[in-house]
């Protein structure tokens, strides 16, 4: 199976996050002008949305020798997310019922092993086959913890509305925290996590299986930590050691090009 690489120019971002805010702003105004509560699930997704699409269009556009496609990036978004956050949903309520003890730590790890079910398919039934660069791994990532991101986020919005009675202004708040947080959480760690999988499985070494396992219980412990410091500092300092880990990934990617397969 042959498909078309994604072409995103560099500033491309910027044009999403721009229309996003707008459409975002054009809902909010009309809800709160007509009251018409039929507007709020298009409040609560494009506030869900906006900042994860628009940091995925930013690392599409990174000069990377990117070969995914954008039908793909699609689907691993979309099922990526349904698949991940359903899988982290069931095995996070009887493990954690049967071992308690495993607090934050468990639940970084079935979240961070969950957003890794659909990436792993595809990378197995279809990168074998049509060819293709590790660094496709980061994006397949980006995009698969952009769909975790983004269910979760309307989760916990919906939950918000619920238990504030309607209360619109407490609900643009835990969109805009988690929103603006979302490229610094789930898909900072699944980005990194995939691209250390693609690394290891496209051009087996093992060193290389051994880097992915480093990686992926690194992003597990700065997932639990992001659970359990609940605190502002705490946030931000992880957020910031997560973002500038895969933005330096990023930057080695382009650096230094990674094996390519070719079947």
């Amino acid at each position: 199976m042959v498909t078309s690489p994604m072409r995103v120019h560099r500033h491309a971002w910027l044009v999403v996050l721009a229309v996003g805010v707008f459409l975002n702003i054009v809902v909010l105004v009309t809800l709160i002008a007509t009251e018409n509560p039929n507007f709020v699930p298009a409040l609560i997704l494009l506030g869900a949305a906006v900042v994860p699409a628009t940091f995925l269009t930013f690392a599409a556009g990174r000069p990377v020798a990117w070969t995914v496609s954008g039908g793909i990036l699609g689907f691993t978004a979309l099922f990526g997310g349904v698949i991940g956050i359903v899988a982290a949903g069931w095995l996070e309520y009887d493990t954690l019922r049967a071992m308690p003890w495993l607090g934050v730590l468990g639940v970084g790890l079935i979240e961070e092993a969950a957003k890794l079910l659909v990436p792993a398919v595809l990378l197995v039934a279809l990168w074998r086959r049509r060819g293709g660069s590790t660094a496709d791994g980061l994006l397949v990532g980006i995009a698969s913890g952009l769909g975790f991101a983004v269910l979760e986020t309307m989760g916990y919005a919906f939950v918000t509305l619920i238990q504030s009675g309607g209360n619109l202004g407490d609900v643009e708040q835990v969109l805009f925290v988690r929103g603006v947080m979302s490229p610094a959480g789930h898909t900072a760690w699944a980005g990194l996590s995939c691209a250390a999988l693609w690394a290891a499985y496209l051009a087996p070494t093992t060193r290389r299986w051994l880097a992915f396992a480093a990686t992926f219980a690194a992003v597990v412990v700065l997932h639990a930590l992001w659970d359990g410091l609940n605190s502002l500092v705490g946030y931000l300092v992880v957020g910031a050691a997560s973002a500038g880990w895969l933005l330096w990934r990023i930057h080695r990617l382009h650096r230094r090009p990674v094996p390519v397969v070719t079947g």
